[in-house]
């Protein structure tokens, strides 16, 4: 599961009679604790090849989510990064949107998602269109949430620009107690024949392909986990240091994360769970100095900031992070801030003063 699925798991872990409801669900997709809620869907669930094609489907989303009959309940929180937070509740109803994000391929990311090289130049010209409105309605709809809470400062100042609205900071959780270093946490050089991580799905904004360039440049064997629309691509512009692994369980990511040399995050990150992962195991990480890294990296103690999205930048940060020696005691302390429990009370605390 994805960042998303984690908040409703320890959420639905936290409120276990609460209902759910998604435009989406595929079964199998997501953990027992939200299976066993039954998950209520949209129309949207039952067009054409939903599973593989629902992101062609994203302009009906407002209308799906709109449609949603919430009438009997007193409180409702929302997990939004495209338009759960556009709910239509009763007036006695309160309403807490966690907010992930708001929509980047809408607000300043359409490029990335939608440019001529993506969608060709006619379909950039379409979706420059659609993308407007749905900005436009997604502003004129931020009123719907009571509160909002933000998975990181990155996130609140985001909300603030495109939604004029204010926001709480909880930070999402991550399986501190699963992810964790092997038996001994022993400090030493990185270096030898270990390699470089990337685990992300394979979508434009994660840049993979810098990180796969400043592997070349590096001379660093590169291991990617992740499957998305962007693999074919990034497969024809690798090198022979490149290894795709696909998905992979949860226990084949954790043995990665504590084996690796670094883990690196070269796209911009609202929070970036995966950096956190990686500390939680012990391992240093190379990022990209903006948004969400800067929360959750701490200069030259759990890893190293690259000043510039660049495969020249990003080759010196992994040459400098694996030629010093890091603490991997003191990198896991500091992942432990981010844990699932600490994230349950901060939430439970805040649902109970909207209830």
């Amino acid at each position: 599961m994805r960042g998303g699925e984690k908040v409703l798991e320890s959420l639905c872990e936290r409120f276990p009679q609460a209902e759910v409801f998604t435009l989406v669900h595929v079964r199998g997709s997501v953990s027992p604790t939200i299976e066993r809620l039954g998950p209520h869907t949209s129309f949207v669930q039952r067009l054409p090849f939903v599973k593989r094609l629902y992101r062609v489907y994203l302009p009906l989303f407002p209308t799906a989510i709109e449609q949603f009959d919430l009438d009997r309940f007193d409180l409702i929180v929302s997990t939004s990064h495209c338009c759960a937070k556009s709910i239509v509740r009763t007036g006695r109803a309160r309403h807490l949107c966690y907010c992930l994000t708001p929509m980047r391929y809408a607000w300043d990311q359409f490029d990335a998602y939608f440019g001529p090289d993506r969608v060709g130049r006619a379909g950039t010209v379409v979706m420059r269109r659609v993308m407007a409105r749905l900005a436009r309605w997604d502003r004129d709809t931020a009123g719907r949430a009571d509160r909002y809470v933000a998975i990181s400062h990155y996130v609140a100042d985001r909300i603030r620009r495109y939604y004029n609205r204010e926001a709480t900071v909880v930070y999402p959780p991550v399986d501190t107690e699963f992810f964790s270093p092997a038996t001994s946490l022993v400090s030493e050089p990185a270096g030898g024949d270990r390699y470089a991580l990337v685990v992300s799905a394979l979508v434009p904004y994660k840049r993979v392909d810098l990180a796969i360039e400043a592997c070349r440049l590096a001379g660093v064997p590169l291991r990617v986990v992740g499957d998305g629309p962007e693999r074919p691509r990034l497969e024809r512009a690798s090198h022979a240091d490149v290894t795709f692994l696909g998905r992979r369980s949860d226990e084949d990511v954790r043995d990665l994360y504590r084996r690796a040399a670094v883990t690196l995050l070269p796209g911009e990150e609202d929070f970036g769970i995966v950096p956190v992962e990686a500390q939680a195991c012990g391992s240093p990480v190379v990022a990209l100095g903006r948004g969400g890294a800067l929360e959750t990296v701490l200069p030259e103690e759990t890893g190293v900031l690259v000043d510039e999205p660049s495969a020249a930048a990003f080759a010196d940060g992994i040459g400098r992070a694996m030629s010093r020696r890091f603490d991997p005691s003191l990198i896991r302390r500091h992942a432990e801030r981010f844990s699932r429990e600490r994230f349950s009370d901060e939430m439970a605390a805040l649902i109970t003063a909207e209830a």
